[in-house]
């Protein structure tokens, strides 16, 4: 049957239960505008439904990963609007960028909807302000500082503190961190300690610091961007006429990524409402990944309990990914402890079947990141477009080794979150300092008794804030030691394949590089940090060295903290809609001892792990193998691939020497050093007190009690009475005690 004018006529509209439902975040470039209001809920799945037909009271929607959250609300304003219940320009939804308000308004423009604010917290505040100021407060709004860094930079010089510009950074966003959290300058140091943040200078010098930058201000009449909010709130709570004003204009509210709300935030959001509860919220407590910046999901986790009355929508049906991304994502939240993960979501995939996640184990980085490359030629080979392949990584400074590998496989990409290596300051600096002494030669004192390539590398970048340890905490500072070690270890493998090449033939080196890494930046693979990929998803994606000290990274030392950790990665995997890589290298460089070990968040989920137990959940502890580490009768197995061991050495490990450890490397260390100090006191040689081998078993399997420390092999009765009480303290983070003198 054909249409009178020789068109097909128009099917008719496929209900959810016929398999109408769309994909939640794939949808045409140019959808039909639907012809009524009821025609809006076609095509939605009954909790996306119940979302949209709530539109009377608090509504909590508690939206998973990949459930079409953005398409609930934006059908449920459509829905409220269309229906004559909701009057377009009282309507008010806020999220957290530009580019999700931007969609948000999209979306609504093609449900036929006009006149509807969808802004950001800062957007909607500084119209506020703007149009209130004169008001309020009279004459015109002080201006907009657009880069508070270079008046924080003043402040400092004022206070007479040194910062220099990564240290600039760090601590300018400690004052963005202490204005959300609504501190003033002189609490900022108790703020700290009472929420173990990791001050990037002396908490008592950044609170001087900041005191002097908020006088400046306002010497200036300038105003920043946390001011806005600040400023609004302090005029809303003053003057109720103009907060009455607000609240006749604007009567009905959406939060989107409600988990990522700061106490100052949510201050704002409550004087807008005032004693109303038009309010619908929409977030998923598992994807909290920016509490750095004073994102709180207490408030999504508290808002049944503020609204006792508030209906409460859960969407768990997974649009995005197939079935096996979304068992590898519930399996990573069912070991994850805390407030949030007690209110984590099951998530169920509508997808068809798909390949199973990949397993990457390699020898070194630099085969992780080839190995990668070769893995993303495949696939785009495969039909795949490079620009739905990602990329990515904890921090940005692991970058390198992937925009060289893809380089070199001529595979394009592009960066999202950060310069490109080489055009990073830090980086364009140590270039300029090692062509510097490439061209002194012999004439630089710096080189003086420095022989060796890599030793002349790291001599030059010693200047530049190098060292031989990296630096405690996270930052800019860390970023710029990541970095600069990145420079450090190319030399190093560049020596190894030229064994004659001089500082000059290095520096040539870096240009060639540096020239080639502009790959075209349009339809290239994403290379991104798992923070900058929020929001974001991609038909495959590579999650990239995954192990101890990167993921969880090294600074995460509380349990909130690793189990933050998890989420970040959680958020990682749930980027991926089919195709899902994880990999891990066992050493840095090639040839190195492998002596790392895979993240813990996958014990019990990548293939040969034993499952987590209760040391791997918490902050500091290790993996604890139970049963495995109890002496048997009968053959011993390997306990990552099961073969027969034989080796005396093997049969302590309860491994293969070949197979990747899990050892905690920081306590062999420490258990090295304790025995070296007990070998000298007896005068006896290190290996009586224990073997290598005895250390490296301890360092696996992290015994928290004498029994466990029994049952590894080289541990007798007379060595568990003499030294069992040390290295218990030491597995348990502790000082060692003094010994048994008379042993």
């Amino acid at each position: 049957m054909t249409h009178p004018c020789g068109q097909p006529p128009h099917p008719p509209r496929a209900t959810w239960q016929h398999g109408g439902v769309t994909a939640a975040t794939h949808s045409s470039l140019f959808p039909q505008v639907p012809e009524s209001a009821d025609a809006v809920l076609e095509g939605l799945d009954p909790e996306q439904r119940e979302v949209a037909i709530a539109l009377h009271g608090p509504v909590c929607v508690l939206a998973g990963a990949g459930t079409g959250k953005t398409r609930a609300i934006t059908h449920r304003i459509a829905y409220g609007v269309r229906a004559g219940i909701l009057p377009p320009a009282s309507v008010l939804a806020v999220t957290f960028t530009n580019r999700a308000a931007g969609e948000m308004r999209g979306r609504l423009r093609q449900l036929g909807v006009a006149g509807v604010q969808a802004r950001t917290f800062h957007s909607a505040a500084l119209r506020q302000l703007q149009y209130f100021w004169p008001k309020a407060v009279g004459g015109e709004l002080p201006r907009l500082l657009e880069r508070k860094i270079q008046l924080v930079a003043e402040a400092a010089a004022r206070c007479r503190i040194r910062l220099d510009r990564n240290e600039l950074r760090d601590v300018t966003g400690e004052i963005e961190w202490a204005k959300v959290t609504q501190t003033v300058p002189g609490d900022y140091p108790a703020a700290v300690a009472k929420s173990l943040r990791d001050a990037p200078r002396d908490p008592a010098e950044i609170s001087q610091v900041y005191g002097m930058y908020e006088q400046l201000k306002r010497d200036r009449s300038v105003i920043d961007f946390e001011d806005v909010l600040l400023l609004t709130v302090g005029i809303l709570q003053d003057r109720h006429d103009i907060a009455e004003h607000v609240r006749r204009q604007y009567q009905h509210f959406v939060v989107d990524e409600y988990q990522d709300v700061s106490p100052l935030q949510q201050r704002l959001l409550d004087l807008w409402l005032g004693d109303r509860e038009s309010l619908c919220v929409v977030g998923d407590a598992s994807q909290t990944i920016y509490s750095f910046t004073g994102a709180t999901p207490d408030h999504l986790l508290n808002f049944r309990t503020r609204h006792p009355g508030a209906t409460v929508v859960k969407l768990v049906r997974d649009y995005r990914s197939t079935p096996q991304v979304v068992h590898l994502a519930n399996g990573l939240l069912g070991q994850a402890r805390g407030r949030a993960a007690e209110h984590r979501l099951e998530l169920i995939s509508q997808r068809d079947p798909g390949p199973e996640p990949a397993y990457g184990e390699y020898a070194d980085e630099p085969a992780e990141a080839e190995g990668t490359a070769r893995r993303i030629r495949e696939l785009i080979a495969a039909g795949v477009p490079a620009g739905e392949i990602a990329v990515l990584y904890r921090i940005n400074a692991q970058s390198e080794v992937y925009e060289q590998a893809l380089a070199d496989a001529g595979v394009p990409y592009q960066l999202r979150g950060a310069e490109r290596f080489f055009e990073r300051q830090e980086v364009r600096e140590a270039g300029i300092a090692l062509r510097g002494a490439a061209r002194a030669g012999g004439n630089d004192a710096l080189l003086d008794d420095v022989e060796d390539l890599p030793a002349q590398v790291r001599a030059v970048l010693s200047t530049k804030g190098w060292t031989t340890e990296p630096p405690a905490g996270s930052g800019a500072v860390r970023d710029r030691w990541e970095s600069l070690a990145a420079l450090v270890r190319l030399a190093e493998d560049f020596v190894r394949a030229r064994p004659q090449a001089t500082l000059a033939d290095l520096v040539a080196e870096l240009d060639e590089r540096a020239a080639a890494q502009h790959a075209p930046t349009v339809q290239g693979v994403t290379l991104a940090s798992l923070h900058s990929a929020k929001g974001l998803e991609w038909d495959a994606v590579f999650l990239v060295g995954l192990t101890e000290g990167m993921m969880p990274i090294t600074y995460a030392k509380t349990d909130e903290q690793v189990e933050e950790e998890r989420r970040l990665l959680y958020v990682g995997v749930t980027r991926a809609r089919l195709h899902l890589s994880l990999s891990w290298a066992l050493s840095r460089a090639p040839g190195g001892r492998a002596s790392r070990r895979p993240t813990r968040f996958l014990n019990g989920i990548r293939p040969g792990s034993a499952a987590a137990g209760p040391r791997a959940a918490g902050g500091g502890g290790g993996v604890e193998h139970g049963a495995g580490r109890r002496k048997r009768r009968g053959p011993v197995l390997c306990r990552v691939c099961s073969k027969t061991l034989t080796d005396a050495g093997e049969m302590k490990l309860m491994r293969c020497e070949d197979c990747p450890s899990d050892m905690d490397e920081a306590l062999y260390e420490r258990l090295r050093e304790w025995r070296s100090v007990q070998a000298k006191e007896l005068g006896q040689p290190a290996y009586c007190v224990f073997t290598d081998k005895t250390l490296m078993a301890i360092a696996e399997a992290v015994p928290g009690n004498e029994t466990e420390l029994a049952g590894i092999s080289g541990v007798g009765g007379r060595k568990l009475d003499r030294f069992g009480a040390d290295v218990l303290a030491i597995c348990a983070g502790e000082e060692p005690g003094e010994g048994d003198e008379d042993d």
